[in-house]
């Protein structure tokens, strides 16, 4: 029988720039959240973030919103499903706490305890950015289902991929999904709910400014993880 092979996995030369090692490591444990507009881009950072955690051996549960679960991923089939146009705002909000409460519970917090960084697709900002500033619910009514849902989990970081409604319009599959044609106006107030969150809460966010190339969103979002690493709070689970 072949000896077991111990050898870290190799990868080809990446085509962007490599953060250290010593950096990402930094954030193991940690719990950050990538959010933004549909059509910021944040989904390209989010893969490339994902292929440098791994490059440098960091233990990383990468998660998305709504889904990562077997139920939510079925309740993220009703959300985004264009036939459901007639869905109240608060069932709306409701399922995506219904989802979310799974995805922390299966997975966000045993991730946590086993001390992997966890990277997820959106979580909390955005119900508040897409339910409340772009809908019209109380954020205090989202605030208190949050809690519950999340067992009063915060992420350390909150990097928010920041483009205008026309922009990112642009970036946009012409075969939207139920959220994503929701119009221009919505989206407006999607992106100006994201940045009062930012406004109102600088500790936790960083914006970044999406608009650009991805590879300079991408320089940009290696700046933030290095100037953020010496004020991280205490792990979640020490």
């Amino acid at each position: 029988m072949p000896p077991p092979n111990d050898s870290k996995p190799t990868f080809p030369p990446s085509p962007y720039p490599q953060p250290p090692a010593h950096l990402l490591r930094a954030y193991a444990g940690r719990f950050i959240v990538f959010e933004g507009p549909d059509g910021s881009g944040k989904s390209t950072q989010f893969r490339r973030l994902i292929d440098a955690l791994a490059r440098a051996g960091v233990p990383c549960t990468p998660v998305r919103e709504p889904g990562g679960t077997v139920t939510g991923e079925r309740i993220r089939e009703v959300l985004l499903d264009r036939a459901n146009t007639g869905m109240s705002l608060r069932c709306e909000m409701l399922l995506y706490m219904a989802s979310r409460a799974e995805l922390v519970e299966q997975v966000v917090l045993p991730a946590l305890r086993s001390g992997h960084l966890v990277l997820a697709d959106r979580f909390v900002a955005s119900t508040l950015a897409y339910q409340g500033s772009a809908g019209g619910m109380a954020f205090a009514d989202i605030a208190a289902v949050a809690r519950v849902a999340t067992r009063g989990l915060l992420p350390d970081l909150v990097v928010l991929f920041d483009i205008d409604a026309d922009a990112a319009a642009r970036r946009l599959n012409p075969l939207l999904d139920r959220m994503e044609a929701k119009g221009r106006e919505f989206h407006r107030r999607v992106r100006e709910g994201y940045l009062e969150q930012a406004r109102t809460n600088p500790q936790r966010f960083a914006v970044i400014n999406a608009a650009r190339s991805p590879d300079e969103v991408w320089v940009d979002l290696l700046r933030v993880l290095d100037e953020r690493a010496a004020d991280l709070p205490p792990p979640h689970f020490a």
